[in-house]
């Protein structure tokens, strides 16, 4: 018993520590991004919820969807990390459930995007028949569709750490990470499995939608604007994803990182996770807020009323 508290207590990557002032600094960066990217998320959630129109097309429910999945993922990653330099170690209870909260959200995001690139495509090459097979009840079906496969993911390893761990470790502390608490083979073998084949059947749509695009933008140069910007956003969800494919590739970088910079992993993990967890975030409001016609036309008006409002 006793050497398997330990081994929840002690890991490999958790043996370098920040100094007081180090510590101070990276917490306020990170704090600061992630209020500022919230901020920007949560006027976009404003703007949807003000406008009746918008809740009438999939296109930005799917979007608002993502945007609020982001909010969720940077509140409970962010947390997360203030945590590990305050308290170091947690309640094993409460890091569960951080923990899984913080994975339905990570896998989330890639099969939201994958939904957005399929309405996409169907809204530039099936635009008759968009209205049939994109209705407001299929999106919402779709989204609980994403989220019971999130769940579906993660609840075998929720079972084996409660199969398979003594009641006691559920009531001491650990140093909240996914691969310290899940530490099962099985789960660890899951992980590795389920990121494989979401990321695959993710590329293999974005990748099949784009060149579909593709190729009907050379038979259609009289809206070739119109496909251009379907393939520029697609393209766009395609960069995303690929930010979003650094957390999972994170076990591997992670040791990767510590035989490479053995002095100054703390460092470079630091620069690692605003890559990976912060970076993606940023730019799910580009995508569609900033670059949809009618959406940023109702930011405008949005930020307008704001102004006025403050002003004397």
């Amino acid at each position: 018993m006793n050497s398997s508290s330990n081994t929840y207590n002690v890991s490999s990557s958790l043996n370098y520590r920040d100094s007081a002032s180090i510590a101070v600094v990276k917490n306020v960066i990170i704090l600061a991004l992630g209020l500022t990217i919230n901020y920007i998320n949560g006027t976009l959630v404003d703007v949807f919820r003000k406008h009746q129109i918008l809740h009438m097309n999939p296109r930005y429910i799917l979007f608002i969807h993502l945007v609020l999945n982001d909010m969720i993922q940077l509140t409970v990653t962010i947390s997360l990390f203030i945590l590990s330099y305050v308290f170091y170690m947690i309640n094993a209870s409460l890091c569960c459930f951080i923990v899984t909260l913080a994975v339905f959200t990570t896998l989330n995001t890639p099969l939201n995007l994958a939904a957005m690139a399929v309405e996409c495509y169907i809204a530039v090459c099936f635009p008759l028949r968009h209205s049939e097979l994109c209705t407001i009840k299929r999106t919402y079906s779709l989204i609980g569709c994403i989220w019971a496969l999130s769940v579906v993911s993660i609840l075998p390893d929720i079972f084996i750490i409660l199969a398979t761990e003594p009641e006691w470790l559920f009531h001491s502390t650990v140093f909240c990470d996914r691969d310290n608490l899940f530490r099962h083979p099985v789960s660890l073998k899951k992980r590795d499995v389920s990121y494989l084949l979401y990321l695959t059947v993710v590329w293999l749509v974005l990748l099949c939608t784009y060149f579909r695009i593709f190729l009907a933008a050379k038979t259609a140069n009289s809206v070739e604007g119109n496909f251009k910007k379907a393939r520029n956003t697609i393209l766009l969800h395609g960069f995303q994803l690929l930010l979003n494919m650094l957390t999972y590739i994170a076990p591997p970088l992670k040791n990767a990182l510590m035989n490479w910079f053995p002095n100054h992993f703390i460092q470079v993990y630091f620069i690692w996770y605003i890559i990976s967890q912060i970076l993606p975030r940023f730019f799910s409001p580009i995508v569609y807020g900033l670059r949809d016609k009618i959406f940023k036309q109702y930011l405008k008006k949005h930020m307008l009323c704001i102004m006025s409002t403050k002003k004397p």
